[in-house]
């Protein structure tokens, strides 16, 4: 098999039924389609069954991971996956007709290992409008073909080289339980093995935002967490060599930007709700950071 589309869920049946329908209309169909549900139930069974019946155009492999844990739950989608390519969306998200067609061909133009394209956010109507105007869930884009800095890999939107996947323990790092960042883990240690990963702006896929996540509380739980995990990865020595002296200092830099961003939260108060929150979303993450010296990873999604 050439491609794999894998694909992990918990109890979202609509969300991964419209996904799943999204495949069915790619430019380029995948010959595999991975569903791993995380719901010990097997609540997804359903969602493919009915693609089954209605005659899917790829072969479609389901399987339950029981135990909550998304890390194993990704490594189950990878065990299964038989493709040479695998590519990864949440089941939360909309692709495009073209979707894995420009994928594929970025990773062809770039000669890479893995691409990474946008997830672009799309906000409920309801959503407050210091919300909008924050721009909270977006991520950073980079220039066509460049490749991607390691403190931006995520998962969302990937096509990887299966190989690479298949020579790395684990590949996810299942430490991580319910916790967020086994997706950068994984990414920057391929990286760090000479794992050509770049980026395209041509595939991109859409995620609509839950009014759950409307809230300044989110922000910062998302915040801490990813805070954390990048001090944790930045301590290990991922970005750059670690020591004494170097987490000395990143501590000491962490200190000064919480302080800063404070005052900086302060004095945006007037300009709008949006900019305070920027610097107190800036607050959290830094906190995160520094409790990565002493504490154990937040288990965002429990």
């Amino acid at each position: 098999m050439k491609l794999s589309v894998c694909i992990a869920t918990y109890r979202r049946n609509e969300r991964l039924a419209e996904v799943l329908d999204d495949l069915r209309k790619q430019t380029l169909l995948p010959d595999q389609v991975v569903v791993v549900d995380n719901d010990a139930a097997g609540g997804a069974r359903a969602v493919i069954e009915r693609l089954r019946a209605s005659g899917a155009p790829f072969r479609l492999d389901y399987a339950v991971q029981p135990e909550r844990n998304i890390a194993r739950t990704r490594n189950r989608t990878v065990d299964l996956a038989q493709g040479k390519w695998l590519a990864f969306v949440d089941d939360d998200e909309r692709a495009p007709e073209d979707w894995l067609q420009r994928l594929m061909e970025a990773a062809e133009q770039y000669q890479a290992h893995g691409v990474l394209s946008p997830v672009e956010p799309r906000l409920p109507t309801q959503a407050p409008q210091w919300i909008r105007r924050g721009k909270f869930y977006d991520f950073p884009h980079q220039p066509e073909g460049a490749i991607v800095p390691l403190n931006c890999m995520r998962f969302g939107n990937i096509l990887l080289r299966g190989d690479w996947l298949r020579a790395e323990p684990g590949p996810f790092d299942e430490r991580y339980a319910l916790g967020t960042g086994e997706d950068g883990d994984l990414l920057v240690r391929l990286a760090n093995k000479g794992a050509r990963i770049v980026w395209t702006e041509r595939a991109p896929v859409f995620e609509p935002i839950e009014m759950s996540r409307m809230s300044l509380r989110w922000l910062l739980r998302r915040a801490y967490s990813g805070g954390q995990e990048f001090g944790r990865q930045t301590l290990r020595g991922m970005y750059a060599p670690a020591g004494l002296v170097h987490s000395a200092a990143f501590g000491l830099r962490v200190v000064a930007q919480i302080v800063t961003a404070a005052m900086l939260a302060i004095i945006c108060l007037p300009a709008g709700r949006h900019r305070c929150a920027k610097w107190i979303i800036t607050v959290w993450a830094n906190l995160g950071k520094l409790a990565a010296f002493w504490s154990p990873p937040l288990q965002t999604y429990s």
